[in-house]
């Protein structure tokens, strides 16, 4: 009972932050509380775009009036950047530069920052595909950085890797699942040193882990998902009917709708979400092809390779209605309110009224430039960076 009143009570509290504090947002599932964001949109949105110094994937995390951003620049992307902007007017409040430790090779869509930050409301934890772990305070002030590469030689992934950070407690946990020598690690977040370190899959991984409950993460792998506790890395549960390794699970109203076989819906102990799960169903009409599911009221959204949107029910699984946006699309969808925000790789955002018969396309606007990773929300406005801009929509 005492984990799920934290569990309840921390969703509480996240439900009316404003801040977008991790990849997909305070609960890691996309879902924004923001009412103010436009839905039919147009050039007078954009409200301004800022060249950065550097290419990523990375999706922005918006403190307060920062946005903050991650970058990787050079002919072979060495040189790491952390970058404070004012959410006001897009200038730089700071801008942190560090040299790469480890291995910078990637696939040429990708980058070195391509996972996403996050933050505890006192420091930034960036973490890059060169291995390296950079805490800064919300100043831009160094607190630590750590270069894995020189504790744990053998990783390797030459596609690069995009997982991204999360922080619960004390503990910064760090997903580093490759071909070679996979590893997930809890890192003490006020120092940078191992609480944990746990043996993961020999599989290239680039999903990312998931808050469940306080102090209680989920860990994504071909194997399926492994409920592991932030302090020590001790495993409370394990799903093993495997899931994918691209697209991560998304979590709202004590279920995880977990990449697996489709889409497979796990509903949480509701006295201690330690304890293991029970299987509320399974759906293999619900594809998935980059882009994470994300839920709203009584709804699962997945978006497969072809671009079609398809809405399943969250209590039986059973597919509802369809709807093709122009695709491809890499970056996972946030909501706000009954509206979904896309983006494809070519810069088109599209904006989905999920509460008509047959879901509509409300709002468009292009961008022209290539992005991949996931928006983010604060302040009434979304934020979108493609390899060389972050753009500000707002009303």
């Amino acid at each position: 009972m005492k984990h799920f009143i934290l569990l309840s009570l921390a969703l509480t509290l996240q439900a009316v932050a404003t801040d977008w504090t991790q990849f997909r947002g305070p609960q890691g599932n996309g879902v924004s509380t923001d009412r103010n964001l436009p839905a039919k949109l147009s050039s007078d949105n954009l409200k301004w775009s800022i060249s950065l110094p550097g290419r990523g994937l990375s999706g922005a995390l918006v403190l307060g009036n920062k946005v903050i951003l991650t970058c990787s620049s050079g002919p072979t992307q060495t040189r790491l950047h952390v970058i404070a902007l004012n959410t006001r007017d897009g200038s730089t409040l700071w801008h942190r530069q560090f040299w790469a430790t480890g291995r910078t090779m990637c696939h040429s869509k990708t980058s070195v920052a391509a996972p996403t930050p996050c933050s505890d409301g006192k420091n930034i934890y960036a973490v890059f595909s060169s291995n390296d772990v950079i805490c800064l305070d919300l100043d831009g002030n160094l607190q630590w950085l750590r270069g894995l590469t020189a504790d744990y030689t053998n990783v390797s992934n030459s596609l690069g890797m995009s997982s991204s950070p999360v922080v619960t407690g004390n503990t910064l946990v760090v997903q580093v699942e490759n071909d070679s020598e996979s590893y997930t690690l809890g890192l003490n977040k006020n120092t940078g040193i191992n609480r944990w370190r746990l043996d993961r899959p020999k599989a290239a991984n680039w999903t990312s882990p998931l808050i469940i409950a306080e102090g209680l993460v989920a860990l994504q792998s071909k194997e399926g998902i492994d409920a592991v506790r932030a302090m020590d890395g001790s495993k409370a549960w394990s799903y093993d009917d495997g899931a994918s390794t691209i697209p991560s699970s998304t979590l709202l109203k004590g279920v995880i709708y977990v990449p697996s076989h489709g889409v497979t819906a796990l509903e949480l102990n509701k006295d201690d979400a330690g304890n293991t799960p029970k299987q509320l169903w399974q759906s293999g009409r619900l594809q998935l092809g980059t882009a994470s599911p994300i839920v709203i009221n009584n709804k699962v959204f997945t978006i497969n390779k072809a671009g079609v949107l398809t809405t399943g029910d969250t209590q039986s699984g059973e597919r509802g209605w369809q709807l093709r946006l122009k695709g491809p699309f890499s970056a996972t969808p946030v909501s706000a309110g009954k509206h979904l925000y896309f983006v494809n790789e070519r810069g088109l955002i599209q904006v989905v009224d999920t509460e008509t018969e047959e879901g509509e396309i409300v709002g468009t606007l292009n961008l022209d430039e290539q992005i991949l990773g996931s928006p983010a929300v604060g302040g009434g406005a979304l934020y979108l960076r493609s390899n060389t801009k972050v753009y500000k929509i707002a009303k």
